[in-house]
Parts: structure tokens; sequence; C-alpha cells
């Protein structure tokens, strides 16, 4: 731990300083009382502060501690220095929990009778349980799974946009969810995963209507990021996939039209599948666009989502899906094609973090066989989906929206806009263009599995303007749509690193595989993290 704690650290923090604080970070693992009384100085005046109040003396410090129990197992991140004096210096600590979440500990150290020790400590825990920004509805939980099965003790947090019986759909609006019934019925979707044992924790935020990819929401405000803090969660699926980022949920149901589960996924270093196209039924689903539509997963890791896919797509799992688990049994062919435009689209540092990763599995001991190929122009693509999208949303909202002016947020309002404006020639004529380019992806896909970066670059600052966002979403779909266009599964795996405004942070690498092969592709997506995993890290893709 040290080790890895030194290259995460100020070079100039002073040896003994860092031993220090290695030593009280394995004492609170372990909850050695013992150790962790010595490592705070023994002073009525050592405080202690948390969210829930602030305690002054060592005494009470101990008696605390000694109730409270150890802590959840994380690591820390990163450790900022800074010198207040021969004697004297702050310590800031990011720290990651291995089951979800990341927690701040600020420390006043001193050297005191030549040992360093804690004067004045902070602790800013993970996100709790209940932040309006992240879910609508929650409860502990709301809706008890089945007592066993291969999802039991997992929980789920639900965009919202699947029925739940006894719930309105809210679908991120709020004058939308004051005109709704409650639902008679639950979403097959929802209640596949209800039978397969986990429980549902609560119903989580989407972006007004589904329409918009940066996880904004004008009216409840924005879910955090939960691995870059300060930056856009992604959306749609904002909700669910901080709710698993931070630990609250274990996994995500979500929806994908053009990237609402890959695209979050990849702004919060998140597992996050998209299914083949009609695959998961889609009753009791709002729809945003029929055509494009799909049911997907966010999860924290690859065996969590295998867990998943095998239960909500096996013959065991959907009463009311056909079983493609004897399809997909088969491994898919060890087979990459890198799409030379997807590439080209993403930024350039983007690039040279999958790069990076192309020669890392060249250079591994199972090297797939790895080409580059021509997919086309992204805009034949983006500009007939959105076209065909947009139609469709209209049909599906715009009477609601005519009847309730200003309801929505601007940019929704505009995209809605747009989306009426759609007349049924331009329709037809973007749904011939799409078919020769389904029919163009799927060739690929026949016999390999196409690997890209997930989206351009890191998730954008919270706040950036209308217009830049708007430029990254306009981007972020001319990488996204050729998967939805086929109809295709795709699975975005946190594999890459790049430095942002706010630090180092995420970027997905996104596998898109034969339509049916969803179980296999999840398969195949463990096994290349597997290939380029750091030997050291406790966390199992």
């Amino acid at each position: 731990m040290a080790d890895q704690r030194r290259t995460l650290a100020d070079p100039t923090i002073p040896e003994d300083l860092l031993t220090a604080f290695g030593d009280y970070e394995r004492a609170i693992l372990s909850n050695d009382l013992e150790a962790l009384d010595a490592a705070f100085a023994p002073s009525p005046s050592t405080m202690r502060g948390d969210g829930a109040g602030l305690l002054v003396g060592h005494d009470v410090i101990s008696a605390f501690r000694g109730a409270r129990g150890g802590v959840a197992p994380r690591t820390i991140e990163r450790i900022e220095y800074r010198a207040l004096g021969t004697d004297a210096a702050l310590l800031v600590s990011v720290s990651h929990y291995l089951s979800g979440g990341t927690g701040l500990q600020t420390q006043l150290w001193q050297r005191i009778d030549g040992r360093w020790l804690i004067t004045s400590a902070h602790v800013t825990p993970r996100a709790q349980a209940l932040d309006r920004s992240v879910w609508r509805t929650v409860g502990d939980p709301l809706y008890q799974g089945a007592w066993d099965g291969p999802l039991a003790g997992l929980t789920v947090a639900v965009k919202d946009v699947f029925a739940i019986k006894g719930y309105r759909i809210g679908a991120g609006n709020p004058a939308f969810l004051d005109a709704a019934k409650a639902e008679t019925s639950t979403a097959p979707a929802v209640g596949d995963l209800l039978r397969g044992g986990a429980s549902l924790r609560g119903i989580a935020r989407t972006d007004e209507f589904a329409y918009s990819i940066a996880g904004d929401n004008a009216h409840y405000g924005t879910p955090p990021n939960g691995a870059v803090p300060g930056a856009l969660p992604g959306g749609s699926s904002s909700g669910p996939a901080s709710a698993v980022r931070t630990g609250q949920a274990d996994i995500g149901l979500a929806t994908d039209t053009a990237g609402s589960v890959r695209v979050p996924a990849s702004y919060q270093g998140l597992w996050g599948l998209r299914t083949t196209h009609g695959l998961v039924p889609r009753q009791g689903l709002h729809p945003l666009a029929q055509s494009f539509d799909t049911v997907g997963w966010l999860t924290r890791d690859g065996a969590t989502m295998q867990r998943v896919a095998d239960w909500c797509l096996g013959y065991d799992g959907s009463e009311s899906t056909q079983s493609v688990y004897g399809a997909s049994g088969a491994d898919l062919p060890w087979r990459l094609l890198v799409p030379e435009e997807i590439l080209a689209a993403a930024e350039p540092e983007t690039r040279a973090a999958f790069d990076s990763l192309l020669s890392r599995i060249a250079a591994s001991d199972d090297p797939p066989a790895l080409t580059r190929v021509g997919l086309g122009s992204l805009e034949d693509f983006f500009e007939p989906f959105r076209t065909v999208q947009g139609a469709e949303a209209w049909r599906n909202n715009g009477e609601w929206l005519q009847a309730n002016p200003g309801a929505v947020a601007a940019a929704v309002a505009e995209r809605f806009r747009i989306a009426s404006g759609v007349t049924p020639e331009a329709e037809a004529s973007a749904r011939s263009a799409l078919e020769p380019l389904r029919q163009h992806i799927n060739h690929l896909v026949e016999s390999a599995v196409l690997l890209m970066p997930t989206v351009p670059g890191p998730a954008p600052l919270r706040t950036y303007g209308g217009e830049r966002i708007d430029a990254v979403r306009q981007a972020t779909l001319r990488m996204t749509s050729p998967a939805a266009v086929g109809g295709l599964p795709a699975i975005s795996v946190p594999l890459l690193t790049v430095s942002s405004p706010l630090g180092s942070a995420p970027v997905g690498v996104c596998l898109v595989s034969r339509a049916g092969t969803d179980i296999a592709l999840v398969r195949l997506a463990r096994r290349l993290a597997r290939l380029v995993a750091d030997p050291l890290s406790p966390e199992q893709p």
C-alpha cells in the first residue's frame, strides 16, 4: 500500500510523515483502536469532525471510535500535502471505497516529541443515501425482491421512465409527474430483477423525457459525478449512474436510445450495457423513440454485470423475453475491429490513451486479432438517426408539450421544437437512408467485434454553457449512434484514464457485437478487461 500511495502523493511529503499516514490508514482499515488512539495527539484540544458534528478532546474521540466500528474497505487515490511550518503539515486525501463512492479526509499533522500526530481532522464521507438530485423516491428497500436467487443481496436504482406498480412515471419533469396516474403493473424489465433476488432501492432521476446526454436537470438539480466531482454525470440515465457510482445502489436499470447508458458509464467509470434492440421487453416504459429505445444496465464491475445479463437474458430469467442464452453461450470471435472514423472523432488525449491501450492489448499474452476498419461517414449515421428520433419523440410527447407550454427546460424545449418540424417526407427519407447503414454495420460484426472509445473525451464541467454542451452532445452522438442504428448490443468498459480540468477522469471503451450476443459480449468485455488490468488492483473486472 505504501508503494501505491507514494505514486499518488506529492513527492515532497516528508518520508516519516508519509509513513505515519500509512500507519494510520492501516489502523483504520483494521479497526486497530490502540493504534488509532496513538495516531491522534493526546490533548484535550484535539478535534475530529464530520457531517454529524464535532468532537473535541482525545478521550472523546477515542470513545466515539470505539462505538463506531471500522470503516468499509477502501484505497487512497490521492494525497495533497501543504507544509505549514517545520513541524506542521496539512494532508488532504481522497478515499475510494471498493463498494463504490469516494470520501475526503482533511488532517492537520504536527510533529510532537519527534512523532507526527493528528491534531485536527475532518472527514467527508461518501454521499448520503438520499440525494434529491439522484433520487425521486427511495426506500430501504422500496420494493423487496425475492429472498433468494442469483441477484440476491443486490439493490437497483430504476430510471424514472419505467412503470412500477403503485407509483407514477415522472420522466424527469415535475409537471408530467403531477399529471400522471399511478401504474397498475410493473414493467417486465423491473420485475425480472426483482424475481432474481435484487431489491428496488428507489426511482432515480433522468434528463427530461430522456432527451439529452449531459445528465443535467433544471427542475431537480444535476446528480453528482461520483468519479469526477464538479463534472456532469452523463445522461439521460444520470440518476441510476450516480446512484451506482456513489455506492447507493448496485445496479442501474436504464434505457439507451442514442447512448443514455453508455455515456454516463463512460463519464463515471462504470460498466454499461445497451442490449440488443427489442431483446428486453419495453412494456411499461415511457418511450422516446421506439426505433432505437432499448433497455440497459449499469454496474460498478464486470462480475455484477455478468450476473445481471445471465439472469435477465437467460432461460430462467425473463418471463417474456425469448432466451438468447444458447446463441450467446458460444464465445464471440477473439477478433476486434477499430472503426477509423470513430477514433478520429475522439479528442486527442482520448485517441492517445486508446492507442496506448491497443499497444498493451497487442503485447499481452492473449492478444486478439486487431484490425482497423472503415465505418463510413459518421454524419451519414447521425443525421438520419436524429431525424427519425425526433419524429418519434414528437409523436410520443408532442401532445403533452403543446398542452403544457413552458413546462420543460429551454434546451429540451428547443430539441422538441426542432423535432416538431420533421415532416413525414423527411422521416421517410431518413428511414430509407438508415437501412443500408444498418446492413453495413451488421455486416461488420458478423465475424468480429467493434472496439472504440465510447465518447469523445471526459465528462464536461458542470459550469459549461449551453452552446458548449450542445457541441459535446452532437460530437458524442456521432460516436454512439451507429450501434443504435444497427440495433446492436454495446458495452462500455472503464479502461481509459485521461486528464481533465478537474484532474484525472475515466473514459470508456465500447465493444459492439452482433444482435443477440449480449451475454457473450459481456464475457468478452471481461476477458479484455482482465487482459489489461493492473495486477495490483483489488477490483476484479
